[in-house]
């Protein structure tokens, strides 16, 4: 399946995140990540949602049906090669400093906070393609927590 990335802009009410989650829900697709925050434009929200889904047409029929929504002000999907896609994750390892210095020359990591000798919180940041594969270089079994913000995305 295709990750998809539309980006909506939308007014700054109550329910709009509501009405855009139960339109996609009706529609039996599963979010992957959706990501919200305020616009440069007061009363503006700008909306990312990514999905999986290779059916060009649906994904252009949930963009009609979003614009259709009053609240919402302009929506479209994002082109992979077009934009930049990024997240960031926080992590809570079981893992000696020695061990972790390795890592960081292959990857984009802060240390936010080191609890014990073994115990560190990583600020990990980038595509997900990235983290994802910095987690499975870390390996599982040292991952205590993990919080992932979602993909959010801008066209270049």
């Amino acid at each position: 399946m295709k990750r998809r990335a539309i980006l909506a802009f939308t007014l700054d009410h109550p329910g709009v995140l509501n009405k855009v989650s139960m339109l996609i829900r009706k529609k039996m697709y599963n979010v992957d990540t959706l990501t919200v925050c305020r616009s440069r434009i007061p009363g503006v929200s700008r909306m990312t949602i990514t999905l999986q889904e290779d059916n060009e047409p649906k994904v252009t029929q949930i963009i009609k049906q979003l614009e259709k929504f009053t609240e919402v002000i302009s929506a479209k999907e994002l082109d992979t090669d077009h934009s930049y896609w990024r997240e960031v994750a926080i992590v809570k390892l079981e893992v000696d400093a020695a061990h972790l210095e390795d890592f960081h020359g292959r990857y984009n990591f802060e240390v936010l906070e080191q609890k014990t000798e073994d115990i560190h919180i990583l600020q990990v940041a980038g595509s997900t393609l990235r983290i994802d594969a910095f987690l499975d270089e870390v390996g599982q079994e040292h991952i205590i927590e993990i919080a992932r913000t979602g993909v959010t995305a801008l066209e270049k």
